[in-house]
């Protein structure tokens, strides 16, 4: 009788050594694929990955209505307009022909997000979180021409 405890205390002990390892790797599904990329006036190259529904190219393809490089891109080629830490936050300008809205591009240019749920892998950048049309929730579909 004796010598079933020891072996119930064993296994008890084994799986809460277990739970914490497997429990390491929080990280979240991404794809890393680079979509885009670009290179901003300091030298900086950064990616626009295909990301998922939180971040990158799929987020905000759909959320945002962005569904052309060239619109980030533009944003991307010129100064950083806010920096904290490893967050850059670039602005730009879509026209067509009379029409104007401005742009903002996220990009954390780091290999882990802030929140610490999604790494590019060592010595990439996550690039590209979410790109966005100032003052509306969709950018307007010319945008896109």
């Amino acid at each position: 009788m004796r010598m079933m405890s020891v072996v119930a205390a064993t296994v008890v002990a084994a799986v809460l050594v277990a739970v914490p390892v497997s429990d390491a790797s929080a990280e979240r599904y991404w794809n890393k694929k680079v979509k885009c990329e670009e290179t901003d006036p300091d030298g900086r190259v950064i990616p626009t990955r295909h990301g998922n529904g939180d971040l990158g190219w799929n987020h905000f393809s759909g959320k945002h209505n962005i569904r052309k490089c060239r619109i980030v891109d533009a944003a991307l080629a010129g100064k950083v307009d806010k920096k904290n830490g490893g967050r850059l936050e670039y602005h730009g300008v879509a026209v067509n022909n009379g029409k104007r809205v401005d742009i903002v591009v996220i990009v954390q240019y780091a290999c882990r997000t802030a929140d610490g749920e999604y790494d590019a892998g060592k010595g990439k950048r996550i690039g590209v979180i979410t790109a966005y049309c100032k003052g509306v929730n969709k950018c307007p579909n010319w945008i896109n021409e």
